[in-house]
């Protein structure tokens, strides 16, 4: 594995490999790698000839300065394991090399980028959509793997993708849970013992919620019985709960409104680290 600091270095392999007629699987992460990371790079290895994994927390993404200051950067065991996955190069560049100048574009995001994560973290999304965009520019990547856990984040990369006539596939990535259904983040690193012990309660109330849908319940109902859930367990408060339309991100009053299954999207504060999962309801038969 080769790993590359400068968007020159990044320009000039995916250069070569294209010369080759070489297709190429890009995974954006953040570093704080864990098997979710890998679930993609997985999939990238099977599908591309060469894979490219970038490690950069952006600044232009995160509203709140302490969670930007707090975000675990463990470079040394990130590049052991994308070596160890058969990753050919991997983009860890410096916050100088991004952002060279501040980036002052404001993507049209539309209303998928307004709700949920939208809302609660202004220019969230707008951040993701610069980093992804320059990524998209500089590796040139035939196909580019997202985990569902951010189910949001999807729907927004779609978009700005429309918006700068991006060619490549995004590929959604099933999420990976550890065995007491915990959904994996780089977050959980920073969840104390006995938080750990209770996150679990987040997909609990989720896979409930889904039962109470199956069973007849409406959408308020299972709304409203599954932030009661999490909020019954001393340590865990929701900070929203929505039932979407999975393409638009819009929150709907009622089960028909998403023939092919509403998904339903949580933040939920765990003490002062801020974990997220989703679930989908059933398609109508």
């Amino acid at each position: 594995m080769e790993i590359l600091r400068t968007v020159e270095q990044l320009r000039s392999a995916v250069a070569r490999a294209k010369a080759e007629g070489l297709s190429i699987g890009l995974v954006p992460t953040m570093g704080a790698l864990h098997k979710g990371h890998l679930s993609l790079v997985e999939k990238a290895r099977d599908e591309n000839d060469v894979v490219v994994v970038s490690v950069f927390v952006n600044p232009t993404q995160f509203n709140n300065p302490d969670d930007l200051r707090t975000y675990p950067r463990t470079e040394e065991a990130d590049c052991a394991l994308l070596r160890a996955a058969g990753v050919d190069y991997a983009f860890i560049p410096s916050v100088e090399e991004i952002y060279p100048e501040p980036d002052t574009r404001v993507f049209d995001l539309g209303p998928v980028a307004e709700v949920m994560e939208g809302a609660m973290r202004p220019g969230h999304f707008n951040g993701v959509a610069q980093i992804v965009s320059k990524l998209f520019a500089w590796a040139e990547p035939t196909r580019a793997y997202f985990g569902r856990k951010d189910i949001q984040q999807i729907a927004v990369i779609r978009r700005m993708a429309e918006l700068e006539g991006f060619k490549g596939t995004i590929v959604p990535c099933p999420i990976l849970r550890e065995d007491d259904g915990l959904a994996m983040s780089s977050r959980n690193t920073r969840l104390t013992p006995e938080q750990r012990a209770i996150a679990p309660a987040i997909h609990h109330a989720l896979t409930a919620a889904v039962e109470a849908c199956a069973s007849g319940g409406s959408v308020q109902q299972v709304h409203d019985a599954t932030v009661e859930a999490v909020n019954a367990v001393p340590g865990l408060e929701v900070e929203y709960f929505a039932i979407v339309h999975p393409e638009t991100m819009q929150p709907v009053q009622a089960w028909d409104e998403a023939p092919e299954g509403a998904i339903g999207c949580i933040t939920v504060y765990c003490g002062d680290v801020r974990l997220i999962d989703n679930i989908s309801f059933p398609a109508l038969s």
